[in-house]
């Protein structure tokens, strides 16, 4: 299966994804690690990129295509894959087109923004030995704002204010949103809705993609 895993930051796309490779067998591809890896690989794609990246600039949408394409015709992806982060436009889902890069499935995780900003804004993490905590649904067991491992007191990733989440949700829905209809009218469109369970969640994915326990 050639999936495209889609959704809002926070709603959960890397635990489904994670679901979804073990049971299809097939690597996830994220965009971020695509590009990381044409770097180090020195492929002729990857030092155009790294060029760029030293700029300050933002990687084209060609360049990130190409490194995809590249990525796409290694062994592991003969029998499909899972595309995370990318495309994020309309002119990045043509591009793909345009190289031949087509795809069986678009898997959309359906959360509110109000869950998404209660998820990410009450994230905690110890900056000593990495735990994670949640404000609501995962508090430190032993004191209130310290960790239950070491002891030490919990910060907020700036990515998780909650400001900062809802900058992200705007983009989301202004630049990102729209490839659902476009999709939709292609006939690749499959939704989940989120639920409070991930448990929940994994089960409605695996239904929408007929993939058995």
């Amino acid at each position: 299966m050639k999936l495209i895993l889609f959704g809002p930051p926070g709603a959960g796309k890397g635990t489904q994804g994670e679901l979804i490779s073990a049971a299809l067998r097939i690597p996830t591809v994220s965009t971020g690690a695509m590009l990381r890896a044409a770097i180090k690989e020195g492929t002729e794609l990857g030092k155009k990129a790294e060029t760029v990246m030293a700029s300050g600039a933002l990687v084209p949408d060609e360049l990130v295509v190409g490194i995809l394409r590249d990525r796409l015709a290694q062994d592991d992806c003969k029998n499909g894959f899972i595309l995370d982060g990318f495309p994020r436009t309309i002119p990045q889902a043509e591009a793909l087109e345009t190289l031949g890069i087509s795809v069986d499935c678009v898997l959309s995780l359906e959360v509110s923004d109000e869950t998404i900003v209660e998820r990410m804004s009450g994230r905690r993490v110890c900056p000593s030995c990495g735990a994670t905590y949640h404000v609501l649904y995962n508090p430190p067991k032993k004191q209130a704002d310290r960790c239950d491992v070491c002891g030490e007191a919990l910060a907020q990733r700036p990515d998780d204010n909650a400001d900062v989440v809802r900058n992200r949700l705007a983009v989301y829905h202004r630049e990102t949103e729209p490839l659902k209809a476009y999709y939709e009218q292609k006939g690749l469109l499959r939704t989940v809705q989120g639920q409070d369970k991930v448990e929940e969640t994994s089960r409605l994915v695996r239904e929408a993609l007929g993939i058995g326990q």
